[in-house]
């Protein structure tokens, strides 16, 4: 059986992936520093986890792994008024380091990229061979490391890049923070839609079910190329307006209503709008926008495809606040943004500036019992 380590495993993506996996006859082990380990919706399946800043990662991690599913980053920005590189350098250089580690020891290699490194296109369906034109850090940083991969590729190590167009779906580590998901839980919590932007930008969107499921076939897919194959991931379908995503969940709740932040501004210049304001977009503006082709990927994996569309993901997410049901305070709660819980973290002392745990053991030195029940 092969073993296969995800890094990122206590995260959104990670806390499904792991599970899907080992229902699939693949022996899994995590590796994750800890941030979100809190930060549950619902309860998680049990995973074996290594509870380890990636900074401290050594090649005894890897003993009797066959592949690496590397999902840990940094996932949203601007942090805090800290320049970028003061977290997502870390991010390049522990990366590098661990895929030198699996070329030294014949691991395969999967790297988590995505399709944001597209930025913004001219609207037509961007390709793998199509330019790269980064809007933000996260985004650049996942160019840098991309860049990396390249550099030490040769024919004995070829890792697989998956470009993944924007996630969206349930998970017990679960984030309000990305834009589908963000839209339910507002619509289903107080019957509104607030748009950050115009919503004439375009996205990709992808199920985290088809993601873990686009992972799995990766594993099973070996690259020989001598070079790093570089998919996008997603459904050419699933390419949309945000303001077509919002009326999409309209029409799925009765008496919702879309509107705009700088409306909700203009009435309420007091209200706190923090958890739902997406720093990136200037003057209702958002630069990112591009439509993504996905045809390489389902000719290179035979077999794989989409099984979600967004319309399906929608009506089984509001299935399930309803059953929940999902309120307001879970829906506000920072454990499921996570500039904001990484910020709590922070101003708090429970990291410092390199977002290192100030106690290893734990938050300020509490004994961590979270970690005991995940091993």
């Amino acid at each position: 059986m092969k073993k296969i380590l995800v890094t990122g495993s206590l995260g959104y993506i990670g806390s499904i992936l792991i599970p899907y996996l080992s229902e699939n006859n693949l022996e899994c082990v995590g590796y994750d520093t800890g941030f979100f380990k809190d930060c549950y919706l619902y309860a998680p399946k049990e995973q074996k986890t290594i509870l380890k800043d990636m900074r401290d990662f050594t090649r005894n991690d890897l003993e009797d792994v066959d592949t690496v599913v590397h999902l840990a980053a940094i996932s949203n920005d601007p942090l805090m008024s800290l320049p970028p590189e003061k977290f997502y350098d870390p991010v390049r250089r522990y990366t590098f380091k661990l895929a030198k580690l699996c070329k030294d020891m014949g691991i395969k290699f999967i790297f988590a990229s995505s399709c944001s490194v597209y930025g913004r296109g001219d609207y037509q369906l961007l390709s793998e061979e199509s330019g790269i034109y980064p809007q933000t850090p996260y985004s650049l940083n996942k160019v840098q490391i991309e860049n990396d991969l390249r550099k030490i590729s040769d024919e004995d190590f070829s890792p697989i890049i998956l470009r993944f167009a924007t996630a969206y779906g349930l998970s017990p580590c679960m984030r309000f923070d990305i834009v589908i998901n963000m839209f339910i839980g507002m619509a289903f919590t107080t019957k509104k839609i607030v748009l950050n932007s115009d919503g004439k930008a375009w996205r990709p969107f992808i199920h985290i079910g088809d993601i873990c499921k686009a992972i799995r076939y990766c594993i099973g897919y070996d690259n020989h190329s001598g070079k790093p194959l570089i998919l996008n991931a997603g459904d050419t379908q699933e390419n949309f307006q945000i303001i077509d995503i919002a009326k999409m969940i309209e029409n799925e709740i009765p008496s919702c209503e879309i509107t705009y932040l700088q409306n909700i501004r203009n009435l309420s210049p007091s209200k706190n709008l923090d958890l739902v304001t997406d720093r990136k977009v200037q003057d209702d503006v958002d630069t990112r926008t591009y439509k993504v082709s996905f045809k390489l990927i389902r000719t290179t994996l035979p077999g794989f495809q989409c099984d979600w569309s967004v319309q399906k993901g929608i009506r089984a997410m509001l299935e399930y606040f309803k059953e929940l049901p999902l309120t307001k305070e879970q829906f506000d709660h920072i454990n499921f943004y996570r500039l904001q819980k990484m910020e709590y973290l922070l101003k708090n002392g429970y990291l410092s500036e390199g977002l290192c745990w100030i106690n290893k053991v734990g938050i300020k030195g509490e004994k961590d019992n979270n970690a005991k029940s995940l091993s």
